[in-house]
């Protein structure tokens, strides 16, 4: 994780190009390599929300040139008619630089998405961003029918923000997490994350909004296909998300189920933080990993 924000090592691997297993994980450097891969995957009855990867923007050109990216990518998915949303981080868009520069890319990009019929999903960052990301939000939600956004289960402010964004009927991505955080902030055990991520589900859903349960959690999505059959909840008010490259097999058993699976599919050259960020999620991605380059 601590390497995961090494900026240095950023700058590395994007001169350098994806190595040693990354390519697992990320769909390539370009659209064209993301297009190929959101093709192959609707084949098999699979969604995709696609995500041009991006961190430590701190240069205003740098942020427009990220947005213009993500139009790039909005438009190559409605030209191609292909099944799939779009993800994106409000760092990439100059969040650290200043709101007025995200409020402009943002307005950008959804209406380019408006335009094509596609959503657009803000994903959630480390906790010193959480609150400025729910606030843009809002904002563009009060503007934009085709956004959501991200809430994080091992937050102790989860529930409170669940409650606050029903007003806002928002569509909600579901995680456990993915960053390290101060247990002041987070809860530090696995099954404490557990029950208040089931807990949010049960909400978001009973609420009557969106939910995309994104977990590779053979416990999580359990509980899911139980809550909605118990509460009578109708396949269109919900979906299970995977990450690309991440249990792929199961996800295809879930389509074959009824149920809507949609895949996160990364691509671009800063692919480095992502990356780290798999590999220090499971200790089976980092042996995958070390085989790869040792046959290298």
């Amino acid at each position: 994780m601590f390497l995961s924000r090494n900026k240095m090592m950023t700058k590395l691997a994007k001169r350098y190009g994806l190595r040693f297993g990354a390519s697992r994980f990320v769909a390539g450097d370009t659209i064209d390599h993301a297009i190929n891969v959101i093709k192959e995957l609707n084949s098999k009855g699979l969604d995709v929300t696609l995500d041009y990867l991006g961190e430590f923007i701190e240069d205003v050109q740098e942020a427009n040139e990220m947005a213009d990216n993500c139009i790039k990518a909005i438009e190559a998915i409605g030209n191609h008619r292909l099944q799939s949303q779009v993800s994106l981080k409000l760092t990439s868009m100059g969040l650290d630089i200043s709101e007025e520069v995200v409020l402009q890319n943002m307005r950008r990009i959804l209406t380019a998405a408006k335009r094509h019929q596609i959503f657009v999903t803000i994903d959630m960052e480390d906790y010193s961003r959480c609150e400025k990301t729910l606030e843009i939000f809002k904002t563009l939600r009060r503007e934009y029918t085709n956004i959501g956004t991200v809430l994080q289960a091992y937050l102790y402010r989860t529930v409170k923000d669940i409650e606050e964004l029903n007003e806002y009927n928002a569509s909600l991505r579901l995680v456990k997490g993915a960053y390290k955080e101060s247990h002041k902030v987070a809860f530090p055990e696995k099954k404490t994350v557990d029950k208040n991520y089931m807990q949010i589900i049960k909400m978001h859903l009973l609420h009557g909004n969106f939910t995309a349960v994104a977990t590779h959690d053979d416990a999580i999505i359990q509980y899911t296909k139980t809550l909605v059959k118990t509460h009578r909840i109708p396949l269109e008010q919900f979906e299970f998300q995977m990450l690309y490259g991440i249990r792929p097999e199961k996800q295809l058993e879930i389509v074959k189920e009824g149920y809507k699976m949609r895949v996160y599919v990364p691509y671009g050259t800063d692919w480095y933080g992502y990356f780290m960020r798999r590999l220090a999620e499971r200790p089976a991605n980092v042996a995958f990993v070390l085989k790869g380059m040792f046959r290298k």
